[in-house]
């Protein structure tokens, strides 16, 4: 499966060996292709930078196991995406256009709404929906 991780994963998996950081290793463990793009590690390390320097190289090493993608500007969904706000619209774009089969993300305020939705292929998960799905 290809699994694209939102920026608050990476976060996250870098900043503690909890839950988040198993699921990842889980994920990587069992052959599943990882994926991320430079918008969204750049965010991560942004966020990291600000509430948790120690973890960069943490998060140096999560990211030297994933593929990580050029960020590409955001083609015109014809209205597919207007119910995300601005900011998040690449995130759920850049899965598309990468071809991933789920987009992993802890942000419920956000992206919560379209959890167990598909869009242009995509499914969106949270953590737990994802393990769920993974253990079923």
């Amino acid at each position: 499966m290809r699994v694209f991780l939102d920026a608050n994963i990476l976060f996250s998996a870098a900043k503690s060996d909890g839950a988040v950081r198993t699921m990842l290793q889980l994920l990587v463990d069992q052959g599943h292709d990882c994926r991320a793009d430079a918008y969204v590690a750049a965010e991560a390390r942004r966020n990291l930078t600000a509430k948790g320097p120690e973890a960069l190289d943490a998060f140096d090493a999560l990211l030297s196991q994933l593929q990580i993608a050029a960020a590409a500007p955001i083609a015109e969904q014809s209205g597919e995406l207007d119910w995300l706000p601005e900011k998040d619209r690449p995130v759920l774009a850049a899965a598309v256009r990468l071809g991933c089969d789920v987009l992993v993300t802890g942000d419920r305020t956000h992206f919560g709404p379209g959890y167990g939705q598909t869009f242009g292929g995509v499914t969106i998960h949270s953590p737990r929906s994802l393990v769920e799905r993974l253990l079923a």
